[in-house]
């Protein structure tokens, strides 16, 4: 029995929650990984996992093993980055989860410098605004807006995004050009961002000299896909609110014109966000310094 190669399969089963996605993420059949972990349990002589035929749950013998072992496989990971460092090449696969028009007009734009920077890290990209599980899929860091509610996961903050108010000239033309929030209850068609987390519509958020509104109106139409978001306004289905990087294109060609400037609500902060529990490799933490590097002024769509 290679006990090394047991000891990661055991806790990627654990961290997966289930053989399928475990082998998945290790590149293995899962017969392989079954007979690892069976093999792992011989050699202790205790039952380090429970299985049926609907999930997988750890015994308390194999919480206490996993605890222990986890500290082991980070220290290795920290020799192996010691390594890294003093070639100054950092390798191996990261994987990052991003929403769509984050992907499209902020991340992908910006890695070709951090492609050639660090040409021996392999990037697996998946693109989804909604909420995704790090551990259980094994993704190394996502870049979310808002605010951290997951106190298993750590945040750093990569910089401010501005949000527009905006709409199609043919759809100005027939509905008219609101010049202030309250407006927009006259009649006007109101296209809402719907929430990944629960599907609730987030309001449309003013601010002018400090003073905040909130408008709220019963909607027409939802969208939980930035991009598809965009694609509303474009059609002239309504007005909307996005970010200023998501809507420069549009805005520069015409397609788009933002209305009530001086109402722009207050910046949206970002974050890159990855486990606590997880020892941060060096590829991650290089990745990580980039985007504080890199991500502020795309961010701000200074750009435009």
């Amino acid at each position: 029995m290679d006990q090394l190669m047991a000891i990661r399969a055991f806790a990627r089963v654990v961290e997966a929650g289930n053989f399928t996605r475990a082998a998945d993420s290790l590149t293995m059949p899962n017969a392989t990984l079954s007979k690892l972990v069976q093999e792992l349990e011989a050699h202790l002589g205790v039952r380090l996992l429970q299985r049926t035929t609907r999930r997988v749950t750890v015994t308390p013998e194999g919480q206490e093993y996993y605890e222990k072992t986890s500290r082991i496989l980070r220290d290795l990971e920290d020799i192996d980055g010691c390594f890294d460092i003093a070639r100054n090449k950092p390798s191996g696969q990261l994987r990052i989860d991003v929403g769509g028009s984050m992907m499209r007009d902020v991340l992908i734009p910006a890695l070709p410098e951090f492609v050639a920077r660090y040409p021996d890290i392999y990037l697996t990209l998946g693109v989804s605004d909604r909420a995704v599980d790090l551990i259980g899929d094994n993704i190394d860091c996502v870049i979310r807006g808002g605010p951290l509610n997951d106190s298993s996961l750590i945040a750093r903050h990569i910089g401010f995004a501005t949000l527009i108010t905006c709409a199609s000239p043919a759809y100005l033309k027939l509905y008219g050009i609101p010049a202030y929030p309250e407006e927009l209850k006259n009649g006007h068609r109101l296209v809402s961002y719907l929430s990944p987390h629960n599907g609730k519509a987030f309001p449309f958020r003013f601010e002018r000299d400090g003073i905040k509104t909130e408008i709220k109106i019963d909607q027409r139409m939802g969208v939980n896909e930035s991009n598809a978001h965009l694609a509303t306004a474009i059609a002239g289905l309504g007005i909307i609110q996005t970010f200023t990087y998501a809507a420069n294109a549009a805005l520069r060609d015409g397609l788009l014109v933002e209305v009530m400037p001086q109402w722009r609500p207050a910046a949206y902060p970002f974050h890159v966000v990855y486990p606590q529990n997880r020892h941060v490799t060096q590829r991650l933490r290089v990745f990580i310094a980039w985007l504080l590097e890199a991500f502020p002024k795309k961010l701000a769509g200074d750009n435009q």
